[in-house]
Protein backbone atom coordinates (compact mmCIF):
# COMPACT_ATOMS: atom_id res chain seq x y z
CA UNK A 1 0.00 0.00 0.00
CA UNK A 2 1.03 3.44 -1.26
CA UNK A 3 1.39 5.88 1.62
CA UNK A 4 0.48 9.05 -0.55
CA UNK A 5 -2.76 9.53 -2.72
CA UNK A 6 -2.70 8.95 -6.50
CA UNK A 7 -2.42 12.41 -7.09
CA UNK A 8 0.50 13.27 -4.48
CA UNK A 9 2.51 9.97 -6.08
CA UNK A 10 1.85 11.72 -9.21
CA UNK A 11 3.17 14.50 -8.74
CA UNK A 12 6.33 13.31 -6.40
CA UNK A 13 7.80 11.06 -9.82
CA UNK A 14 6.95 13.88 -12.17
CA UNK A 15 9.53 16.19 -10.30
CA UNK A 16 11.81 13.26 -11.28
CA UNK A 17 14.97 14.42 -13.15
CA UNK A 18 15.74 12.39 -16.00
CA UNK A 19 18.96 14.41 -17.09
CA UNK A 20 21.33 16.69 -15.14
CA UNK A 21 20.76 14.62 -11.40
CA UNK A 22 23.17 14.98 -8.60
CA UNK A 23 25.19 11.64 -9.53
CA UNK A 24 25.67 12.68 -12.99
CA UNK A 25 26.46 15.99 -11.86
CA UNK A 26 28.69 14.99 -9.15
CA UNK A 27 31.11 12.80 -11.70
CA UNK A 28 30.92 15.29 -14.31
CA UNK A 29 32.39 18.01 -11.72
CA UNK A 30 35.16 15.22 -10.78
CA UNK A 31 36.28 15.01 -14.60
CA UNK A 32 36.07 18.26 -15.54
CA UNK A 33 38.25 19.00 -11.96
CA UNK A 34 40.35 16.50 -13.79
CA UNK A 35 41.03 18.28 -17.11
CA UNK A 36 38.76 16.36 -19.10
CA UNK A 37 36.49 18.17 -21.37
CA UNK A 38 33.47 16.19 -23.24
CA UNK A 39 29.75 16.81 -24.23
CA UNK A 40 26.90 16.36 -22.52
CA UNK A 41 23.51 14.15 -23.65
CA UNK A 42 24.31 14.28 -27.12
CA UNK A 43 21.11 13.74 -28.84
CA UNK A 44 22.28 12.19 -31.98
CA UNK A 45 23.61 9.29 -30.08
CA UNK A 46 21.65 5.80 -29.02
CA UNK A 47 20.50 6.79 -25.34
CA UNK A 48 21.49 10.56 -25.28
CA UNK A 49 24.29 9.07 -23.03
CA UNK A 50 24.89 11.77 -19.67
CA UNK A 51 28.52 12.15 -20.71
CA UNK A 52 30.44 12.01 -24.05
CA UNK A 53 33.93 11.98 -25.23
CA UNK A 54 34.03 12.68 -28.82
CA UNK A 55 37.69 12.64 -29.15
CA UNK A 56 38.00 9.12 -27.70
CA UNK A 57 34.51 8.03 -29.30
CA UNK A 58 33.41 6.99 -25.52
CA UNK A 59 30.09 7.21 -23.99
CA UNK A 60 29.08 6.99 -20.37
CA UNK A 61 25.83 6.48 -18.82
CA UNK A 62 25.03 7.81 -15.01
CA UNK A 63 22.38 4.95 -14.39
CA UNK A 64 20.07 5.71 -11.20
CA UNK A 65 19.89 2.65 -9.54
CA UNK A 66 16.25 2.55 -9.44
CA UNK A 67 15.20 3.73 -12.95
CA UNK A 68 17.46 0.80 -14.37
CA UNK A 69 16.77 -1.80 -12.31
CA UNK A 70 20.40 -2.11 -11.06
CA UNK A 71 20.96 -5.65 -10.41
CA UNK A 72 21.86 -6.60 -6.61
CA UNK A 73 21.11 -2.89 -5.43
CA UNK A 74 19.11 -2.29 -2.49
CA UNK A 75 17.39 0.60 -5.12
CA UNK A 76 17.01 -1.32 -7.75
CA UNK A 77 13.99 -3.15 -6.71
CA UNK A 78 10.30 -3.44 -7.83
CA UNK A 79 7.82 -1.46 -5.58
CA UNK A 80 5.57 -3.33 -3.53
CA UNK A 81 2.92 -1.18 -4.78
CA UNK A 82 1.18 -1.38 -7.86
CA UNK A 83 4.29 -4.02 -8.68
CA UNK A 84 3.18 -5.55 -12.23
CA UNK A 85 3.41 -1.83 -13.72
CA UNK A 86 6.76 -1.69 -12.30
CA UNK A 87 8.23 -4.84 -13.28
CA UNK A 88 6.83 -4.32 -17.25
CA UNK A 89 8.58 -0.42 -16.83
CA UNK A 90 11.54 -0.67 -14.95
CA UNK A 91 12.62 -4.44 -17.52
CA UNK A 92 11.77 -2.31 -20.84
CA UNK A 93 14.01 0.49 -19.66
CA UNK A 94 16.91 -2.18 -18.76
CA UNK A 95 16.47 -3.51 -22.99
CA UNK A 96 16.06 -0.39 -23.79
CA UNK A 97 19.58 0.05 -22.11
CA UNK A 98 21.44 -2.34 -23.46
CA UNK A 99 19.87 -2.02 -27.05
CA UNK A 100 21.18 1.29 -27.20
CA UNK A 101 24.49 0.14 -25.43
CA UNK A 102 24.58 -2.85 -28.09
CA UNK A 103 24.00 0.46 -30.99
CA UNK A 104 26.93 2.15 -29.56
CA UNK A 105 29.20 -0.52 -29.67
CA UNK A 106 28.16 -1.65 -33.15
CA UNK A 107 29.18 2.05 -34.11
CA UNK A 108 32.59 1.51 -32.51
CA UNK A 109 31.87 3.67 -29.37
CA UNK A 110 33.22 2.34 -25.90
CA UNK A 111 30.43 2.75 -23.37
CA UNK A 112 30.79 3.09 -19.45
CA UNK A 113 28.41 2.32 -17.30
CA UNK A 114 28.54 4.29 -13.24
CA UNK A 115 25.56 3.48 -11.64
CA UNK A 116 24.38 5.71 -8.69
CA UNK A 117 25.07 3.43 -6.07
CA UNK A 118 29.00 3.70 -6.79
CA UNK A 119 29.25 7.11 -6.91
CA UNK A 120 27.28 7.61 -3.35
CA UNK A 121 29.28 4.71 -1.58
CA UNK A 122 32.30 5.95 -2.82
CA UNK A 123 33.54 8.10 -5.54
CA UNK A 124 36.94 8.20 -4.98
CA UNK A 125 36.71 4.90 -6.19
CA UNK A 126 34.27 4.90 -8.93
CA UNK A 127 36.48 7.92 -10.57
CA UNK A 128 39.74 5.99 -10.26
CA UNK A 129 37.71 3.64 -11.94
CA UNK A 130 36.74 5.56 -14.77
CA UNK A 131 40.04 7.02 -14.81
CA UNK A 132 41.91 3.54 -15.38
CA UNK A 133 38.91 2.93 -18.46
CA UNK A 134 39.43 5.90 -20.07
CA UNK A 135 43.26 5.60 -19.61
CA UNK A 136 43.10 2.21 -21.05
CA UNK A 137 41.41 3.97 -24.21
CA UNK A 138 44.23 6.61 -24.31
CA UNK A 139 46.52 3.67 -24.52
CA UNK A 140 44.61 2.02 -27.07
CA UNK A 141 44.17 5.16 -29.16
CA UNK A 142 48.10 6.03 -28.70
CA UNK A 143 48.84 2.46 -30.16
CA UNK A 144 46.38 2.57 -33.17
CA UNK A 145 48.05 5.80 -33.72
CA UNK A 146 51.78 5.15 -33.21
CA UNK A 147 51.68 1.59 -33.84
CA UNK A 148 54.65 -0.91 -32.45
CA UNK A 149 56.36 2.43 -30.64
CA UNK A 150 53.89 2.16 -28.49
CA UNK A 151 55.05 -0.85 -26.73
CA UNK A 152 58.23 0.21 -25.43
CA UNK A 153 58.09 0.64 -21.99
CA UNK A 154 59.22 3.98 -21.88
CA UNK A 155 56.35 5.21 -23.57
CA UNK A 156 54.23 3.35 -21.15
CA UNK A 157 55.75 4.69 -18.32
CA UNK A 158 55.49 8.10 -19.62
CA UNK A 159 51.49 7.83 -20.42
CA UNK A 160 51.59 6.35 -16.81
CA UNK A 161 52.97 9.17 -15.12
CA UNK A 162 51.20 11.40 -17.31
CA UNK A 163 47.86 9.65 -16.29
CA UNK A 164 48.72 9.58 -12.84
CA UNK A 165 48.86 13.62 -12.85
CA UNK A 166 45.68 13.95 -14.44
CA UNK A 167 44.50 11.30 -11.62
CA UNK A 168 45.85 13.37 -8.55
Amino acid sequence: MDIWTKEKRSDVMSKIRGKNTKPEMILRSQLFRQGFRFRVHQKDLPGKPDIVFPKYKTVIFVHGCFWHFHNNCREGRIPSTNSKYWDQKLTKNKIRDQENIKSLRKNNWRVIVVWECQIEKNINKTMMNVMRKISELIILLLYLHFGKYCLFPILQITIGIVLICLIT
